[in-house]
């Protein structure tokens, strides 16, 4: 499966809940709609919430990008399906338009590495009582790609687990980007600006089963380990509810 992560900032003068229409309603409709002949396996919107929770995340990792409006999330079931679909989908970029601002809404291709991932279906819907975090990073300027990832992978991931339990984390990925010629074409029909993340981490957190002594125990150690390889300043941070457009899988 190849994986694209959209990350969505509306147009300026656009009000939050004109904006949650036309991303949940109209542009779900017409994705749906379009779903075959763009070959597409699954698609699925995060909408940000306005939560405290946002604020207690980022305050002890300082000055951090504010929190994405949204979030696109599509597969394809190879890369030959993804880049014929992708180059039918030139009227869906004119429908984005209406409602996203394409320069400041990065988006790239993904791996993702489970880390927490149960037998069960996770999912953040709007009745659940999950929410999903979503953590896009960038790392120091020190540090390659390459040298970020694998101390994201083989020195974080590890911390994470160990404190799953306490946090209410119920489910916990990391999705890495690919550098990919597909990524650079999409870029190039919206104009995007925004530089794209190394990657994001995405958690399924439970708090109604949250201690929280390990919660706080936990988050620190995340943190402690956090500033060896992310740059906060130019990451975010925020938590969503998700809508699954459809599954194809």
């Amino acid at each position: 499966m190849l994986r694209l992560t959209y990350l969505i900032r509306r147009k300026s003068g656009l009000e939050a809940d004109a904006f949650r229409a036309a991303l949940q309603e109209r542009f779900a409709s017409t994705l749906a709609a379009s779903a075959g002949r763009l070959r597409l396996s699954r698609a699925i919107f995060v909408q940000t919430l306005d939560d405290p929770m946002n604020e207690a995340l980022a305050r002890p990792r300082g000055d951090m990008e504010a929190p994405y409006d949204g979030v696109i999330e599509l597969w394809w079931a190879t890369d030959e399906d993804a880049d014929a679909g992708t180059n039918a989908a030139a009227d869906l970029v004119e429908r984005e338009a209406a409602f996203i601002d394409h320069e400041r809404s990065p988006l790239w291709l993904n791996c993702e590495y489970p880390q927490i991932n149960p037998a069960h279906v996770v999912t953040a819907r709007a009745a659940s009582p999950l929410v999903k975090l979503y953590f896009p990073l960038r790392q120091q300027a020190s540090l390659s790609d390459d040298a970020a990832r694998e101390h994201w992978l083989r020195q974080h991931g590890p911390i994470i687990r160990a404190h799953a339990a306490g946090m209410g984390m119920v489910r916990y990925m990391q999705v890495h980007r690919v550098d990919t010629p597909l990524e650079r074409r999409l870029r190039e029909q919206r104009g995007t600006a925004t530089p794209a993340y190394l990657g994001h981490a995405e958690t399924w957190l439970d708090r109604s089963i949250a201690s929280a002594p390990e919660a706080r125990l936990g988050g620190r150690a995340a943190i402690a380990d956090e500033k060896r390889f992310i740059d906060f300043a130019r990451s975010s941070i925020w938590v969503g509810k998700e809508r699954i457009v459809f599954d194809r899988r």
